[in-house]
């Protein structure tokens, strides 16, 4: 959160052999490609890095945003004066465990983990190999499509929290919901995830995820900057048939824009701020309200 410049001084002296950016644009690492400049950027290398500047960022007294692939933050364009730390070139690696079993790294991206599951003949993340985005981040807001969920296969959640300190969430414990997890209300870095999956045929696997694929390409608006769907699906309801109903497809302000392909999303066709895209989700919000009685609330996160 919001550093002073003596807190952001003291970890840039206590982390100076880390590579730190300053002043870097968000714009740069996030898939709106927007957002004004951080006042120091960290990029750790390691999960020691990682520790290393968490502890340090504690003892100076400064909360840092924590920022994975960024394929679903809205950063102001002014910028943050804050320390963000990008966790994702840490956090790589996947491996199994047992059988069927495999522990994930968080900055390893979801269409590979599903990717190395069809290599090893394991059955159960067809569903994540077109979602954008980290492992960590998908466990973050319990990521979805085509009828699966990552809390169907996730066992356990290994985490750091902002001291520095390992622990371990059970499936229970992560309290999954839609699109919701415990960590939304825990400051911590999601480490790894161990997932549980079934045996299955590496070619039928393979034929789902381009199958699934095919959909997204043909049906979302894959070519142009956005965070995905920018809405949580309303109880009883889709987002995008409530948002085309309303008249809104194409649709926006600046280069923010309701997509004509699907409603659902609201994409960057250049030049778009982050104020533009929010004017854009209140306007969908307001007409969406009056004309179905439905508040849509954003997916994205909104920092």
């Amino acid at each position: 959160m919001w550093a002073s410049d003596s807190q952001l001084q003291t970890i840039i002296r206590v982390c100076g052999q880390l590579e730190l950016r300053l002043q870097e644009p968000l714009s740069r690492h996030t898939s709106f490609r927007t957002g004004g400049p951080a006042a120091v950027m960290a990029f750790p290398k390691t999960v020691q890095e990682l520790q290393q500047l968490l502890r340090s960022a504690a003892d100076a007294g400064v909360e840092p945003y924590l920022l994975g692939a960024g394929t679903n933050i809205l950063a102001p364009d002014e910028g943050l004066h804050a320390l963000v730390i990008c966790t994702k070139d840490a956090l790589g690696g996947i491996r199994l465990t047992g059988e069927t079993q495999m522990e994930v790294f968080s900055g390893e991206s979801l269409a590979r983990t599903a990717v190395f599951a069809r290599q090893h003949a394991l059955t159960g993340l067809e569903f994540a190999h077109g979602i954008p985005g980290t492992l960590g981040g998908g466990v973050y807001m319990n990521a979805g499509a085509y009828g699966g969920e990552l809390r169907q296969v996730v066992q356990s959640v290994t985490v750091l929290t902002l001291s520095g300190e390992l622990l371990q969430f059970t499936a229970v414990d992560c309290a999954f919901g839609y699109r919701s997890s415990v960590f939304q209300q825990t400051p911590c870095v999601i480490v790894s995830a161990q997932l549980q999956l079934q045996k299955g045929d590496p070619a039928a696997i393979g034929e789902t995820m381009r199958t699934l694929m095919e959909k997204r390409k043909a049906s979302q608006p894959l070519e142009l900057p956005s965070a995905g769907s920018t809405f949580k699906r309303p109880e009883g309801y889709f987002a995008g048939p409530l948002i085309e109903q309303a008249g809104l497809k194409g649709e926006g302000f600046g280069g923010a824009q309701v997509s004509k392909k699907h409603a659902g999303f609201i994409v960057n066709t250049g030049g778009a701020t982050t104020a533009d895209i929010l004017k854009t989700i209140e306007l969908v919000q307001t007409r969406v309200w009056q004309r179905s009685g439905v508040m849509l609330e954003p997916e994205v996160r909104i920092w």
